[in-house]
């Protein structure tokens, strides 16, 4: 007969109750999207590449590319004062707390106790105690007790992985808010500044139409206007006015936005001029669709999935026996002096093995309840990718159709201000009625706001595609996933 070596049969007893984990591991699921995006993002995409990503590394702070000081300022305000990401980073330090806590589970835990008593025997009691002894008993005890629950079958691996991807999941919601934040400031300081480009061409406005009724005025004091001329001319001039307040209401609304998002209540903004903005680089066609899992939520999401897939395991570790050791070791004595002395010395040691025998179907039901939380997750990530990619695409065609709606307002308004300027010289020449100078006055208003207003959509639409890449992409358009900030000081940075 061959000899058993016991010392080879313990290691793989031990490499077998390691490396058993009961429950699925985890596998990235397929999202089953194109390869690359369709539609291309339009108005002068060339050399957007280089110009985005700097060195090798993913853009974080894309909206820089706007190159304007006060916003930059404003949205490092947002991520030091913002309500909403300042309770998304303590939602971090939650889960941070709570992983290791289930890491803690891995190692013993030991307890220090001691205990102190007297107890009086009655005088009359059942056992009588003979003449010389004392009716009352002293009890002085100290001892250090360990436990530990050997983890057979993954039920420890799985918890403090589930945890560990939950901690993931709330760090990469973090980052979610916080690419938010940065959008929303970012709109709401565009909106601030189209309105100040409007309230710019609106003053210019109210003082064309002042001189224009000045010239109303003096045509008709010299018989060479009628009344009607001087009314329409009164009524354009109130009607600009009336723009002008509301305009200034929709800055007022503008910076209230701006000074809640970055948590300053009085904020004031100095007045400068949308059209200043240079427009930024934007990415040619062609642009492939896993630049999506860049972002956070998708991350998160993910993280969300592993997490509930982890805990598949958890359930199903309790069908199957646990095993704990306990132990103490301490000192007993009557007399406190004594306590520590070799003969108060007292220890023990146990091993306790439990299994379910019947439960009602209690486990089962729970393994199918987290079983079913791990489809939601699932469904949760695949919605979460495809809800992604439809953002990219509709980003990208926002941005093409407000780029190309941009250079034809800009034509639009250029001819209205000629068309304006001739007809106010055959006015003042007498050529034309006056009704066709307001006709051109109307006309030149008209498409100076209308070329601001798409001026704000297509810097909004560029917000919109950074927010839907995550914020930006690799040189070589090759994925490349940005890590999460790993404290509010690093964040307050960005």
């Amino acid at each position: 007969m061959k000899r058993i070596d016991f010392s080879r049969f313990g290691s793989l007893l031990l490499v077998f109750l390691t490396g058993c984990a009961v429950g699925p591991d985890y596998r990235q699921p397929a999202a089953g999207l194109p390869e690359a995006y369709s539609l291309s993002s339009g108005g002068g995409a060339s050399g957007a590449a280089s110009a985005v990503v700097s060195g090798a590394h993913v853009l974080r702070e894309w909206w820089t590319l706007f190159q304007d000081e006060e916003l930059n300022g404003l949205v490092a305000r947002a991520h030091t004062h913002n309500f909403d990401l300042q309770m998304a980073i303590a939602r971090v330090d939650e889960a941070e707390g709570l992983a290791r806590e289930a890491g803690s589970a891995f190692f013993p835990r030991l307890d220090l106790g001691a205990a102190s008593s007297r107890n009086k025997v009655g005088a009359v009691s059942a056992i009588p105690l003979p003449a010389a002894t004392s009716r009352f008993r002293d009890s002085r005890q100290a001892a250090l007790s360990a436990s530990y629950e050997i983890d057979l079958w993954g039920k420890i691996r799985r918890a403090s992985e589930a945890a560990t991807a939950d901690l993931l999941s709330t760090t990469y919601a973090r980052d979610t808010v916080g690419l938010s934040v940065a959008g929303y400031v970012s709109n709401a300081y565009i909106a601030l500044r189209a309105a100040d480009a409007s309230l710019a061409l609106m003053r210019g406005t109210l003082e064309s139409r002042e001189q224009a009724l000045e010239i109303v005025k003096s045509r008709l004091a010299a018989g060479n206007a009628s009344p009607l001329d001087l009314h329409q001319a009164e009524s354009s001039l109130a009607a600009a006015q009336a723009q002008m307040a509301e305009l200034r209401r929709q800055r007022a609304l503008a910076e209230n936005q701006l000074a809640l998002l970055t948590g300053q209540p009085g904020l004031t903004v100095k007045p400068d001029d949308l059209r200043r903005l240079p427009v930024p680089p934007v990415p040619p066609a062609g642009l492939p669709s896993g630049l999506i899992e860049s972002r956070p939520d998708i991350r998160q999401a993910e993280e969300a999935l592993i997490a509930a897939n982890a805990r598949i395991g958890v359930a199903k570790a309790a069908l199957f026996p646990s095993l704990s050791l306990t132990g103490s070791a301490g000192s007993e004595s009557a007399a406190l002096v004594k306590l520590f002395s070799a003969p108060a010395e007292v220890w023990s040691i146990s091993a306790a093995l439990a299994m379910p025998i019947f439960d009602a179907g209690r486990n089962f039901a729970r393994i199918d309840q987290a079983t079913a939380r791990q489809r939601q997750a699932l469904a949760n990530y695949l919605k979460s990718v495809q809800t992604a990619f439809k953002e990219v695409n509709d980003a990208l065609s926002g941005l093409r159709e407000n780029s190309e709606g941009d250079q034809a307002q800009s034509t639009r308004a250029q001819a209205a201000e000629k068309t304006l300027e001739l007809a106010q010289r055959r006015y003042e020449a007498g050529y034309s009625p006056f009704l066709e100078v307001l006709d051109a006055q109307r006309s030149a208003n008209d498409a100076n706001l209308a070329f601001i207003s798409v001026r704000q959509a297509r810097l909004n639409s560029i917000i919109d595609l950074f927010k839907a890449l995550g914020g930006g992409w690799k040189d070589g358009f090759k994925t490349a996933p940005v890590a999460p900030a790993e404290n509010a000081a690093e964040l307050n940075k960005n």
